[in-house]
């Protein structure tokens, strides 16, 4: 595959004419990297969204029409339109496939050059490869800029050239790095003077949901801020509990995460902005900031590591862990996916993802733990589920999250680590409001019957109005049982540990 050119811009890209910015996970115009390269060099500039085809068209034969990521994304296009017209311009918008849209629009508006922020998926390499051969063969330019994160490739290597694969070194890599060569958000101000005249026929409305073959979600009545202007809302939110993260961040009933991931998936918030705010709030001496610090961090890590392995998209980042059989039983799948496996904290975090698409971190590593090392099934099952139900689904991230459940990744967790999932209900949803608010026939439970419903008395049960095996599931598997057979099935990997 032909490598996609990075260059340092000024030497070669012309100080005249249009330049053509390609918006992809960048979706606002503050501190956009690509954009802010492309005023340095060019006169004047056009911006364009493409809706890939060559993404949404998969996911319409899967029978994902309702998909709040695209409905999200939507958004963030039509509020960047609108600002784009209050400058007397318009954002370009294209339902095509990106490989073919992006050549022949630069051809069209007579740019010398593409502006993009780079993306090191698999897939997404591939593309911007394609349409870079495309722009060359017409003599243009494809340039790509370092976006949504703040150290990646080969930004950070080990004394002997390496990468990293543990995430403690990495980290003390990385912070030290940020001290002596801190990436601050680019200053750029876009303003009317700075866009190209746009022929009529490039400033169409942006399309509707349906024109692209999608129906609405219940994403606007979940009540989740979209945009960029819903990502400063958020931020400025968060700031206020920033402090106390730390204390917060494990309990999902508890007003504590930034919900800020699906804003830095889509770039409708700068990563710049939140690392400059997590850093600088450390440096006064909050732990809250320095432990959410450590999670953007964590970003990095799992992007870099794909870039260096692309072979985890498909395999275990341990090649070992390959060896190891999996039950896969159809069955108890579907219950996991369905919330009814009889553990109330694992049926209301995957009853959460099914209604709101968003599932609070703690309760990602649980579940996964109980997929993975209860009911003994491939990690890769349950991470393709979290991919099509996830709002902030990201390959890196998502990949590298399953891997380390399963002690398959790097800086894994060793395998005979298994979270009980009746101990992690006790510590973290001690009076069992999360698990009420999702799973509402044990609403009638007290706090400590709730977490493991099958220990409770019969007269407990029957005073909550819970019958086991109908109003709510006996539990599919005892999790002692389920933890020696899988030390029994993690023996093949034993030398690798």
């Amino acid at each position: 595959m032909p490598s996609v050119t990075h260059p340092p811009a000024r030497e070669t890209v012309p100080p005249q004419g249009i330049g053509l910015v390609w918006l992809r996970r960048d979706l606002r115009l503050r501190d956009n990297a690509a954009l802010h390269m492309a005023l340095r060099h060019c006169q004047k500039v056009a911006l364009v969204f493409v809706f890939d085809r060559d993404i949404l068209d998969p996911l319409l034969r899967r029978g994902l029409q309702s998909d709040r990521r695209v409905e999200f994304i939507h958004a963030a296009v039509t509020e960047m339109d609108a600002a784009l017209r209050d400058l007397g311009s318009a954002l370009i918008v294209r339902h095509a496939r990106a490989v073919d849209a992006i050549p022949a629009l630069a051809a069209a508006l007579g740019a010398q050059a593409v502006f993009c922020g780079r993306d090191d998926e698999p897939d997404a390499r591939s593309r911007d490869a394609s349409v870079e051969m495309a722009l060359q063969r017409d003599g243009r330019l494809l340039h790509t800029a370092k976006e949504h994160m703040i150290f990646e490739r080969d930004d950070l290597l080990t004394g002997q050239g390496t990468p990293y694969s543990v995430f403690t070194p990495y980290r003390t890599a990385w912070q030290a790095r940020y001290a002596a060569q801190p990436q601050l958000p680019h200053a750029t101000r876009l303003q009317a003077t700075d866009l190209a005249n746009l022929p009529d026929v490039l400033q169409q409305p942006v399309p509707g949901l349906g024109d692209l073959g999608f129906a609405p979600t219940n994403l606007r009545t979940l009540k989740l801020p979209l945009g960029a202007a819903g990502a400063q809302e958020l931020v400025e939110a968060f700031t206020q509990r920033i402090d106390s993260y730390d204390q917060t961040r494990d309990f999902p009933a508890r007003k504590g995460p930034s919900y800020l991931s699906v804003h830095l998936r889509f770039g409708t918030v700068s990563v710049r902005e939140l690392v400059a705010l997590a850093w600088a709030r450390m440096q006064a001496g909050s732990s809250g900031a320095q432990v959410w610090l450590s999670e953007l961090v964590w970003r990095d890590f799992y992007f870099q590591i794909l870039h260096h392995h692309p072979h985890v998209v498909h395999r275990a980042f341990k090649p070992a862990y390959d060896r190891i059989l999996w039950r896969n039983d159809p069955e108890q799948f579907a219950a996991w996916c369905e919330g009814r496996t009889g553990y109330p904290l694992v049926d209301a975090a995957m009853r959460q993802i099914n209604a709101t698409g968003y599932m609070h971190n703690r309760l990602r590593m649980v579940v996964a733990s109980f997929l993975t090392k209860d009911l003994g099934i491939d990690w890769r099952w349950g991470e393709q589920y979290f991919a099509d139900h996830l709002n902030d689904f990201d390959l890196a991230a998502n990949n590298g999250g399953w891997q380390w459940a399963a002690s398959s990744g790097c800086d894994a967790q060793p395998y005979f680590r298994i979270f009980n999932p009746v101990a992690q209900s006790e510590k973290f949803d001690p009076s069992g409001d999360f698990i009420r608010r999702y799973v509402p026939e044990l609403t009638q439970l007290s706090p400590r019957d709730i977490h493991a419903p099958w220990k409770a008395s019969a007269d407990a049960l029957r005073v909550a109005g819970v019958r086991l095996g109908q109003s709510y599931p006996a539990p599919m598997v005892r999790h002692d049982l389920a933890r020696a057979e899988t030390l029994e099935r993690y023996a093949v990997v034993k030398s690798a540990i």
